[in-house]
């Protein structure tokens, strides 16, 4: 089930210990091979140190290989960043940042790429965002209530070349940031409530700012909602599956065209 806690039934120093005593021992081994492999070997206490030292560093940086590709495979199977960070003793923040993209994003940045999800549920969400940390909040917060079939648009004009695509599902919701590179989030709602093809997709304006010059905007161009991101991350999780379960469970949706 996505996002199931999951605990370990041993402590941290228990684990430690464990895990630390399986590493020395290998790391002896390993040493013991690569000197029994030179051509003369020797038994200097100097040597044999600085041989564990480096099999060591390699270990770690195989560790860390090995714990993105553990926390790829816990992505898929359904946990979040929070599950993930509690696994390592660390935040979901922590995770996020040490582990950047698990959801099929990455850090390249550029300004038409889509990302897309498989979808499971006939709900196409249309995120328009150029922000990735947010972009990876939305997407995780959509995926704990169930899988999104999720476009990502990084700014207006990308947006709307998806959108104008034949080729393209009709989103049931376009989730909309209002200050983007190219084209804007305010450019881009007054183009999508004056076109007659796009007008009835509903449209959720989901930004940082609470001006309510551009409260007012939004809904003056005909913006179904308008939610400022808040600062708390738990919020904003809460925030998103608010507007999810009300567009996608709640409300009835405008028949595709």
């Amino acid at each position: 089930m996505p996002g199931k806690n999951f605990h370990l039934r041993t402590t941290p120093k228990e684990t430690a210990a464990v895990a630390d005593a399986a590493v020395a021992d290998l790391a002896r081994r390993l040493a013991l091979q690569l000197q029994q492999d030179l051509t003369h070997p020797t038994a200097d206490e100097r040597a044999q140190a600085l041989a564990r030292l480096h099999v060591l560093d390699h270990l770690q940086q195989a560790a860390e290989r090995l714990r993105r590709a553990a926390a790829t495979d816990a992505a898929r199977a359904g946990a979040g960043y929070p599950q993930i960070g509690r696994a390592c003793g660390m935040t979901r923040q922590g995770a996020r940042r040490r582990w950047p993209g698990l959801f099929n994003h990455t850090d390249e940045a550029p300004t038409e790429q889509l990302t897309m999800n498989a979808p499971a549920r006939p709900f196409d969400v249309l995120l328009v965002e150029d922000d990735i940390a947010d972009a990876m909040l939305i997407e995780e917060a959509l995926s704990e209530r169930g899988a999104r079939n999720l476009v990502q648009a990084t700014d207006g004009v990308a947006a709307l070349e998806h959108l104008r695509n034949p080729d393209s599902p009709r989103p049931d919701l376009i989730v909309l940031d209002l200050n983007m590179p190219r084209m804007n989030g305010r450019d881009l709602l007054r183009i999508l409530k004056s076109d007659a093809d796009l007008q009835t997709i509903p449209v959720v304006v989901l930004t940082t700012s609470s001006a309510p010059d551009d409260v007012a905007g939004a809904y003056t161009s005909h913006a179904n909602a308008y939610v400022t991101k808040p600062v708390n991350l738990e919020e904003f999780e809460q925030a998103v599956q608010s507007i999810d379960a009300f567009y996608l469970d709640t409300a009835t949706r405008p028949p595709r065209a």
